[in-house]
């Protein structure tokens, strides 16, 4: 029986980029960072939280055409890749004005949704992230 979900997976195509913004910006920890030759096995997770990690891989690292890799890229830029992280906070307005410092392009500025307050930013590559600031029951 399956007892949880470790790891997550969105592209970057540039694997450097994605850990200034993710452990720089984002405050991530780097989980692992190996070189599996054709591959480059890169994770991050949020500090505390080892079981749940997010792998940073690059279009085309392994099993994948350069056509489509190529693609991939192309759509990620356009932000219709899929990538979609989901984030919660316990202080949005903190955690909003933290980011915006640090540079992060924030594409949704935070509003009242019922079910808690949460905005949306990208990643430098085009990926959708929203944080959250869920109402307690």
């Amino acid at each position: 029986m399956l007892t949880a979900i470790t790891i997550t997976q969105i592209y970057v195509p540039d694997q450097d980029r994605a850990l200034d913004f993710y452990v720089g910006q984002l405050g991530f920890e780097v989980q692992s960072d190996v070189d599996f030759g054709p591959m480059r096995w890169l994770t991050v997770n949020l500090p505390g939280q080892p079981d749940r990690a997010v792998l940073l891989e690059e279009p085309g690292s392994a099993g994948m055409s350069e056509e489509t890799a190529a693609q991939v890229r192309e759509l990620i830029a356009k932000g219709a890749a899929g990538g979609h992280l989901f984030f919660q906070t316990d202080d949005v307005w903190k955690t909003h004005a933290e980011l915006k410092a640090k540079g992060v392009e924030v594409t949704e500025e935070p509003e009242d949704r019922g079910y808690g307050i949460d905005f949306g930013l990208r990643d430098p590559f085009g990926n959708h992230l929203r944080i959250a600031q869920v109402k307690r029951a």
